[in-house]
């Protein structure tokens, strides 16, 4: 399960990467709010991760800020793209709370495996 996890983790980073610096025509819109669709992707990336790479309960919160920080750096190099603050506070925020929540869950888990 967790190899699983591994591979949607990364599949989702590479979604928010290709959704990110591709054309703004190119990314969908789901209607839900642009801050709402941010924070849904990235808590699943965040949460896929920590499921994924759950020994790696340190540096990842560090992996997601740093990835979050990237992701709206490199969009001031695409043309029609912008970077924002509120963008990466919401993703940032985010990815580190899908991956605290999927420790959580593990911790949960493991404490009733053990009974």
């Amino acid at each position: 399960m967790q190899r699983f996890f591994q591979i949607v983790a990364w599949l989702l980073a590479l979604t928010i990467v290709a959704l990110s610096i591709g054309p703004p025509t190119s990314r969908p819109v789901t209607g839900a709010g642009h801050n709402l669709e941010h924070f849904a992707i990235f808590v699943a990336t965040g949460a896929a991760f920590g499921f994924g790479y759950p020994r790696r309960v340190f540096i990842l919160p560090i992996a997601m800020l740093a990835f979050s920080a990237v992701i709206e750096l490199a969009q001031l190099m695409v043309p029609g793209r912008h970077a924002r603050l509120s963008d990466f506070l919401t993703d940032a925020t985010a990815a580190c709370l899908g991956v605290f929540v999927s420790l959580l869950v593990i911790k949960i888990a493991a404490s009733k495996s053990m009974r």
